[in-house]
């Protein structure tokens, strides 16, 4: 008969509890989301190109659902996605080759407040349109 192994169990229940986590481990966790989303918006991305194999009309009733404001919002989410990553592995990079690494956390509040101003510009042109 099989026992269930609750140290293993606690364990992995600890990696889900933000409680106590440090800005280094909210740091992480975005890079890893983050990188999730921008993986699963590729093969939607694709999935969307695919329909220009189906001619003009398909495409066309897809670019006017697009310019719908849910879509609007849905681009504000991508847009956000891309900061976030992109602006983290700055930050990553520059640690891993010993460039601010005694400031890194400071690092990353700066570049997430860049990132936040460029998003609000951001979502106010593109719901300007």
């Amino acid at each position: 008969m099989a026992t269930l192994n609750y140290s293993r169990i606690r364990r992995t229940g600890r990696w889900v509890d933000v409680r106590r986590r440090k800005l280094g481990m909210w740091a992480y966790a975005l890079n890893r989301i983050t990188g999730i989303g921008l993986v699963v918006y590729l093969y939607l991305h694709l999935g969307v190109l695919s329909m220009l194999a189906h001619g003009q009309s398909s495409w066309d009733s897809f670019t006017a659902l697009a310019r719908s404001p849910f879509y609007l919002a849905l681009d504000v989410i991508l847009l956000a996605i891309i900061l976030i990553h992109g602006l983290n592995g700055i930050r990553v990079a520059l640690t891993g080759f010993d460039i601010g690494v005694r400031v890194q956390k400071r690092l990353f509040v700066i570049l997430m407040l860049i990132a936040a101003a460029a998003l609000v510009v951001a979502a106010a042109k593109i719901f300007a349109v």
